[in-house]
């Protein structure tokens, strides 16, 4: 009978460890597959806000289709200023500026196009197909949406890209999310990744930054 009980209490103890053990690497387990998941989606907002600045320098407003996000980057171009010439010191000492130097043929400026793709998104892993995809899902897309919002009077035109934990994050510890959510909101942060706002101007900021 002694020995019955000492084999129960190993038993216990080890069980016992095993859940202590478990209770202290299942949230580390949890955070570093979310920072993994995360940093994969920051890249690819910042790749949709690279693409979404340049439409708008282009077209001045931002668009909420991927589909005109994609093609401006497959098939457009941007437009580069190229300046020929310089100021001297002795120019520049005597009060001269560029608009003068331009204006007496000192500067020459001209204007070329170059292709989006060629220019923006130079990395050989970069796949303008698939700028809409949450990374580490297969058909989930980033929400994505344009607003003209009042700021001093003035309308300003804003856009957002986003993914709420409960995508990115699916098919991890669902009370991990939860509590994760949970810290998010309380933060007045957006329970995802966001890139942009259309509720106020954030000079297209991520909730990352």
């Amino acid at each position: 009978m002694k020995k019955i009980i000492q084999i129960v209490l190993a038993i216990t103890i080890v069980v016992l460890g095993y859940l202590v053990w478990e209770s202290i690497q299942a949230p580390l387990r949890f955070m570093k597959e979310k920072d993994s998941r995360q940093l994969a989606t920051v890249l690819k907002l910042k790749d949709i806000r690279t693409a979404q600045v340049a439409y708008k320098d282009e077209y001045g407003k931002f668009t909420a289709s991927f589909d005109t996000l994609i093609d401006f980057i497959k098939n457009d171009s941007m437009k580069l200023v190229k300046a020929e010439g310089a100021l001297s010191d002795d120019l520049l000492a005597q009060g001269w500026t560029e608009a003068i130097a331009v204006q007496e043929g000192l500067i020459k400026r001209d204007t070329i196009r170059l292709a989006i793709k060629d220019t923006l998104f130079k990395s050989p892993d970069f796949n303008a197909d698939l700028l809409w995809q949450v990374p580490f899902t297969e058909k989930d897309s980033f929400e994505m949406a344009t607003a003209m919002i009042s700021v001093s009077k003035l309308q300003v035109n804003v856009f957002e890209a986003k993914v709420h934990y409960d995508i990115l994050l699916h098919g991890l510890e669902e009370q991990e999310i939860i509590n994760l959510n949970d810290r998010m909101q309380n933060q007045n942060n957006y329970p995802g990744v966001r890139v942009g706002n259309i509720e106020e101007p954030n000079n297209n900021a991520g909730n990352w930054e």
